[in-house]
């Protein structure tokens, strides 16, 4: 089973060195791995999909808990979470069959980021189930390469869940260092 798991932590350098070394060493495969900037300075937020049973996935979230850095872990398989992946995707599409590619690439709103002669890129963005539709819809034009970002979430913010700052909630170890 897929276990997504998000991680707050410090930016220091070699955080993700330990971090991935830390699951691998637990000889589980990180299927996906998106690390970005958060909207407090000083801090990375880590989105990591890891494939094994509850245990094992439970036993990786309590060590990476204990990782000087971490901020905080979330399980976010374990209750409603929003995900999407980024993929860009370079389709052939030489002008005989390039309205058939475009009217394909609508139906799954992927937008056009780069025109060429004999090929364009598209941008797909959504669940991994979306994106993985797209591919395989523009696969028989002849797929000519593929990037991902792999998978980017967060929890839901649902009305239950909603703060007096907009469902914002900042660890509270931001706040008790003064960090907001």
């Amino acid at each position: 089973m897929q276990h997504t798991i998000s991680v707050l932590t410090e930016d220091h350098p070699g955080v993700l060195s330990r971090l991935a070394g830390l699951v691998a060493r637990r000889g589980y495969n990180v299927s996906s791995l998106s690390v970005g900037k958060t909207d407090c300075k000083g801090f990375s937020r880590f989105t990591l999909v890891v494939e094994g049973d509850d245990e094992a996935v439970g036993q990786i979230v309590k060590q990476l808990e204990k990782l000087v850095e971490t901020v905080e872990v979330k399980k976010l398989s374990n209750s409603p979470f929003v995900e999407r992946w980024m993929t860009l995707v370079k389709v052939k599409a030489p002008l005989e069959i390039r309205p058939l590619v475009l009217q394909t690439a609508e139906v799954f709103r992927s937008r056009v980021v780069d025109v060429g002669e004999e090929a364009l890129v598209f941008e797909s963005t959504g669940d991994r189930g979306k994106v993985q539709a797209f591919l395989e819809a523009v696969r028989p034009f002849g797929v000519l390469e593929v990037a991902s970002s792999g998978a980017v979430a967060m929890g839901r913010g649902g009305f239950a869940e909603s703060h007096p700052d907009h469902g914002h909630k900042v660890p509270e170890y931001i706040t008790t260092h003064g960090r907001k």
